[in-house]
């Protein structure tokens, strides 16, 4: 017990760290295709050596830094073409975990996803798209914990990493406002408990975020 009581600050603090670069990595604050090193990373995201090495290491494996022996680390470049694959295999995972989500999340999971559209939809009403970027990362993560099978969950989340920083770098208020409201409708068949309902509202926000490529 002392043991994971040790550890658990440490994994907390790691967690953090790849929050942190993760979002800049997204919204672009982290260039595609600078190089950076890990220096730079400890300083811009606020946390110690060993946090952001293992955010790195989580980066990595998710393909948004690229460890260069004998060079340095890079932040992945977007490739336009990757939209298409990465919406290939969205759209075979995402609806089941909407549906999974929809008959196992717990009232406290689903009031949070009542929080995510309210806030989306103030995002929208204020043209702030990175409010929306942030409710609708906390999306995801709602949608993760909530899910029953973690090998599923597991699957899509670098996947939806990659399309959220594909999606702000050509992102308008107008592609805002038309992917609140298809995620509110995920969120009203979640809440009502309508697994079918569920996916077949995923389907239809994957087959608009199709469309965007």
């Amino acid at each position: 017990m002392e043991i994971y009581e040790r550890a658990a600050p440490q994994a907390s603090l790691s967690r953090q760290a790849y929050r942190a670069l993760e979002h800049m990595i997204v919204t672009l604050q982290l260039a595609p295709g600078a190089m950076v090193t890990e220096r730079q990373l400890i300083d811009v995201s606020g946390h110690g050596r060993t946090p952001v090495r293992e955010a790195i290491q989580k980066l990595e494996w998710q393909g948004l830094i690229l460890v260069k022996p004998r060079v340095g680390l890079q932040v992945s470049e977007i490739i336009a073409s990757d939209h298409c694959e990465i919406m290939v295999v969205r759209r075979q995972l995402e609806p089941l975990a909407a549906s999974l989500v929809a008959s196992h999340a717990t009232p406290a999971q689903r009031d949070a996803l009542i929080d995510c559209a309210r806030d989306m939809s103030g995002a929208a009403a204020t043209a702030d798209i990175h409010a929306f970027l942030a409710a609708d990362k906390r999306f995801d993560d709602i949608v993760e914990e909530a899910c029953p099978n973690r090998f599923l969950t597991g699957s899509l989340a670098p996947l939806q990493t990659h399309s959220r920083r594909l999606w702000f770098s050509t992102a308008s208020t107008d592609a805002m406002d038309r992917s609140v409201g298809l995620h509110v409708g995920v969120i009203r068949a979640i809440q009502n408990e309508d697994a079918a309902g569920a996916a077949a509202a995923t389907e239809r926000l994957l087959d608009y975020l199709s469309e965007r490529s």
